[in-house]
């Protein structure tokens, strides 16, 4: 028998649970048993694989090719260290692609679901992977489903079970028992992993995790998909190998020029494929992805965590926030402020409990709330545990002295919720019955215009009186000025029935009271919207509070200015297109917004050509996630599926963070950049060099074994240590990148032909001063002058290529490693011009102690020019 056809009772005692839940020791001893509940992934590559695969790159098989060729002319020395250093990259290779997983694995798990468990008989909240069979659940409106469950307690659930069903349909839950047998879709009673909670609350004892949920047994079936390459690589990954293939042409033509110079034919294939080693940026790719995810990783430390990492790229074009206020803006930790009861306002601590209307408007507030605060920490809507807090605040309610001690969680033991109507967007409205002082009394709380609505009476402390229009008048009055101070208010109703609650008649209230909250701003928000500002980011709030709260809150943060315009969601609908397009520049703040609103309002922005980065909480805003360039959900307050939508997960909900993430963003395509432009312009230099000799029938610069080296050292160390350099004090000051430009901008060709060139002259004059030097072996002191010169030139190079900014201004502290590549590359240096072994295997020779010093002179020229320019252009900014 499955379990949609069990009742509660015996579901209950096959799990060997009730309603109070697992014990934490009981949960303990079965996630042992039963595993995590994570599905599991697909059977990833081995590392003896991920080693294979290293060698399957056009740039690898060019070096084997140059170690056979190597072989085959008896230069065994250099087929030794080309192979050793091949291994050694496939090592490497194989250690970043293992890192890089276990990066990626702990990204996830930060932003891994969270399920509301009852363990023990207290509610908490734990990572869903430590759920079990047995475990009770809570879910409500905007959760996703972490586990297969029977429903045990419904309270109007229904569930979104597409990912499984196929069928888009709310289905609307029941606790019942089912005796006959029906398919996955019938089973009204349970609830599986992977759908979604789309309305209402239901209490759930989880009966299946991991693989043997209904959507592990998919995932069973399914293969494992390959990631996709992000744009940035995409396009580079094209450059190289447009760029292989165009030095493979050269190559070939330089070899036959070798031959019909009449040079043997081992030697011209050696020197094709000199040429070809020294031409390929073979690091760019890894280099690439290496610097995204370590910006991935310094995002995730400042509480941004990026789901993938095309969004890094994209961060930096980002040109408009459309931001959400409660808990981005906000510090999302509501306050009652005042409190408009008995026809007076009062301070929470000035409530009396001693007075009926007083203590009715305390019953409602803690009793027509689905809130708790465990160990401090608020559990549920702020908004209604803000009242828990207030409620702890009454005198007469001090826990911790000798006063009367009726706790929130006594209170709603002794009046247990009899019937409820869960709060949903369309009503506005939530409604509790219990039985107080022995009678059914029904808990009414809400939007002030709708609750007011639905008030009959009211009640003053000297009694009860009808609702006339000068009394509701004078409740909307108070409601809009505590609204005019940026203020959230609820309405406070009850009354006594016997009838069974339902939606048709929650009406005929007693009008309690009116309670404000107040979210007060971010200290940190005022200047990350000045800051975006400075940036060139326009900042827009979208929120469904009050169009006169939101305005206050968005004039006090510096988003909305006295020329700027705010719209609700009915006055936004009343707009064409094209008058939106017209006037959305000046629009800095929407209200009472709906989910078709916020997607309207990005594609708006989007028609303007602007990236525009989206922030949400809701399963209402997953759509507008969806549509931005960048989805941003909140990590604390934010709905399973909102997070699923978005590119990026705040874990803090702070917008100051969005800020950071663009800086970091900015600053990855910076560094990117600078690598690319290290590698391009250090490799321009050894074509120039080995291409001038061709062409003049010289002897060959260098040997494969030397350009190999080369590659090895100057390329991989400096251009990580460039990927690692911090972002630019101005990198908020320039505006967003245009996200159709290509890295090969006309600028950055004239970068990198200056550069180049500049490195290439120094090299071919190293060449000449070696080849008519004093050394008999003119040649041999000429390729050895050129090649030292190449490679120390090309570590020096790297500090050039850190920033726009001169040595002078940056320093070193900021990038350490930058320092550390260089004193690594320049020992490996000494090491092959000094120690004879090595000096063999690299076919270098001795020089004299002039020739060295021209070398280091020559070597430091490039560097010196260069940053005598940035200099001063540094004083001239």
């Amino acid at each position: 028998m499955a379990w949609y056809q069990k009742d509660r009772a015996e579901t209950e005692r096959l799990l060997e649970s009730s309603s109070k839940g697992l014990s934490k020791k009981e949960a303990a001893k079965r996630l042992c048993e039963y595993g995590p509940n994570a599905l599991v992934e697909a059977e990833k590559k081995s590392a003896l694989r991920i080693f294979l695969e290293q060698f399957a790159d056009l740039m690898v098989l060019i070096l084997i090719v140059a170690a056979l060729v190597s072989a085959f002319t008896g230069d065994v020395e250099s087929m030794l260290v080309i192979v050793s250093v091949l291994v050694l990259n496939a090592v490497l290779g194989t250690i970043q692609h293992v890192k890089a997983e276990k990066s990626l694995e702990s990204l996830k798990s930060l932003s891994s679901p969270k399920a509301k468990v009852i363990r023990g008989g207290v509610k908490m909240e734990i990572d869903s992977a430590q759920l079990v069979p047995g475990d009770m659940v809570s879910y409500e409106a905007g959760d996703m489903v972490v586990a297969d469950g029977r429903i045990l307690e419904n309270f109007s659930l229904q569930v979104n079970e597409s990912s499984l069903t196929g069928e888009s349909v709310n289905v609307d839950k029941s606790d019942a028992v089912i005796k006959e047998e029906l398919a996955l879709a019938d089973r009204i009673n349970m609830v599986y992993s992977g759908s979604l909670v789309t309305y209402g609350r239901a209490n759930v004892m989880v009966t299946a995790t991991g693989m043997e949920t209904e959507i592990g047994k998919i995932a069973g079936l399914m293969n494992g998909t390959k990631e996709k390459k992000t744009p940035l690589q995409a396009t580079l990954d094209d450059f190289s190998g447009k760029l292989a293939a165009a030095i493979m042409v050269i190559s070939i033509l330089v070899f036959g020029l070798c031959m019909w110079r009449g040079m043997a034919l081992m030697n011209s294939l050696l020197f094709a494929v000199a040429l070809a080693v020294a031409a390929i940026p073979e690091a760019l790719s890894s280099i690439v992805t290496i610097v995204q995810a370590m910006g991935t990783q310094k995002m995730a430390k400042e509480q941004a965590i990026i789901k993938n990492l095309a969004a890094v790229e994209s961060l930096g074009c980002v040109s408009v926030i459309c931001s959400d206020k409660t808990g981005t803006l906000t510090q999302n930790k509501m306050t009652v402020q005042e409190i408009y009861v008995g026809d007076r306002i009062c301070r929470d601590r000035e409530l009396d409990v001693s007075k009926q209307l007083h203590r009715y408007l305390l019953y409602a507030a803690v009793l027509a709330n689905d809130s708790a605060i465990v160990d401090g920490e608020g559990i549920g809507d702020p908004t209604e545990y803000s009242l828990l807090s207030m409620y702890r605040n009454i005198q007469g309610l001090d826990l911790d002295g000798d006063k009367l001690a009726l706790s929130d969680h006594l209170l709603r033991s002794m009046a247990a919720r009899l019937e409820e109507i869960p709060f949903d967007s369309d009503r506005k409205l939530m409604s509790s019955k219990h039985l107080i002082h022995g009678r059914q009394t029904v808990f009414t709380k809400g939007a002030v215009d709708v609750l007011l609505g639905r008030c009959v009476f009211i009640r003053l402390e000297d009694g009860i009186y009808p609702m006339t229009e000068e009394v509701r008048g004078k409740i909307l009055a108070q409601n809009e000025a505590f609204s005019a101070q940026g203020l959230r208010v609820l309405a406070f109703a009850y009354k006594e029935s016997e009838e069974k609650l339902s939606r048709e008649n929650e009406r005929d209230f007693i009008f309690l009271g009116l309670i404000s909250q107040m979210d007060p701003p971010r200290e940190e928000s005022v200047e990350a919207v000045a800051r975006a500002k400075a940036a060139g980011i326009r900042t827009v709030m979208i929120t469904g509070d009050h169009k006169v709260t939101a305005t206050a809150i968005a004039r006090a943060i510096g988003i909305f200015a006295e020329e700027d315009e705010a719209l609700t969601g009915q006055e936004l609908d009343a707009l064409s297109d094209a008058e939106l397009d017209m006037e959305i520049e000046r629009i800095s703040v929407y209200a009472r917004v709906s989910p078709e609103n916020k997607i309207r309002i990005v594609d708006a922005w989007q028609r303007k050509g602007k990236i525009v980065s989206m922030t949400g909480d809701g399963v209402n805003d997953a759509p507008a996630l969806k549509k931005a360039d960048i989805g941003v959900a909140m990590g604390i307050t934010g709905t399973e599926v909102s997070k699923d939508a978005a590119s990026m997960i705040l874990a803090d909900d702070n917008f100051a963070t969005i800020i950071k993430a663009v800086a970091n963003g900015r600053t990855v395509y910076n560094n990117i950049r600078n690598a690319v432009l290290y590698l391009l312009s250090g490799n321009l230099s050894a074509i120039i060099a080995v291409l001038y000799t061709s062409l003049l029938a010289l002897p060959i610069p260098f040997a494969a074994v030397q350009l190999l080296f080369i590659n090895l050292v100057t390329d991989s160390l400096p251009a990580l240590a460039i990927g690692m350099e911090p972002s630019d004090p101005d990198v908020l000051r320039r505006k967003p990148r245009d996200p159709k430009q290509g890295i090969l901008t006309r600028d950055f060709v004239r970068l990198l032909i200056g550069q180049g060139g500049l490195i290439a002259i120094c090299v071919i004059a190293a060449y000449w001063l070696g080849l008519t030097g004093s050394s008999a072996e003119n040649a041999a002191a000429a390729s050895t002058m050129a090649f030292a010169t190449l490679t120390l030139a090309r570590l020096l190079h790297g500090f050039n290529c850190r920033s726009r900014h001169s040595l002078l201004q940056i320093g070193f502290a900021g990038n350490w490693y930058s320092l550390g590549a260089f004193v690594l590359g320049f020992t490996l240096v000494l090491m092959v011009l000094f120690l004879a072994p090595v000096m063999r295997l690299f076919s270098v020779v001795a020089l004299s102690q002039n020739q060295y010093l021209e070398i280091l002179g020559l070597a430091l020229l490039p560097t010196l020019l260069i940053q005598l320019v940035k200099l001063i252009r540094d004083r001239r900014e």
